[in-house]
């Protein structure tokens, strides 16, 4: 069974940083697309950035470019997303989710129209003073 479990949410200064972990179980990421993204009250569901674990490559949103890191370690069986200069905009639920990585399209295609197949339960993320 697919399984992924988000970790290290939590309460934060803006200005601050958070690292998020997917820690994913029942498959090995060696071919697959991990996104993560988010949803902040009475808003939609925000696709913030996506990796490829067979080459590395890299999608971000213009929302979090510049801020966040998106990376992997595939002898763990995990993805991270390593959050800096934190702003109260940042504020939401936290999700990570797997696809089968499509070899035909680039990884910004893949984050941008996908629905993803596979998700997990989401860690919080709260931004204030």
């Amino acid at each position: 069974q697919v399984h992924l479990v988000e970790s290290g949410g939590g309460l934060v200064q803006p200005g601050g940083s958070l690292r998020l972990s997917c820690a994913a179980s029942g498959f090995t990421l060696d071919d697959y697309a991990i996104g993560w993204f988010r949803q902040a009250p009475g808003k939609g569901r925000e696709r913030i950035s996506c990796i490829s674990t067979s080459d590395g490559s890299t999608y971000y949103a213009h929302s979090v470019k510049g801020r966040f890191t998106i990376s992997r370690d595939n002898a763990k069986n995990t993805v991270y997303l390593q959050m800096n200069s934190l702003k109260s905009e940042d504020t939401a639920d936290y999700y990570c989710a797997a696809e089968p990585r499509n070899p035909l399209l680039l990884i910004r295609a893949i984050c941008v129209l996908s629905d993803f197949g596979s998700w997990g339960q989401g860690t919080q993320v709260t931004v204030s003073s």
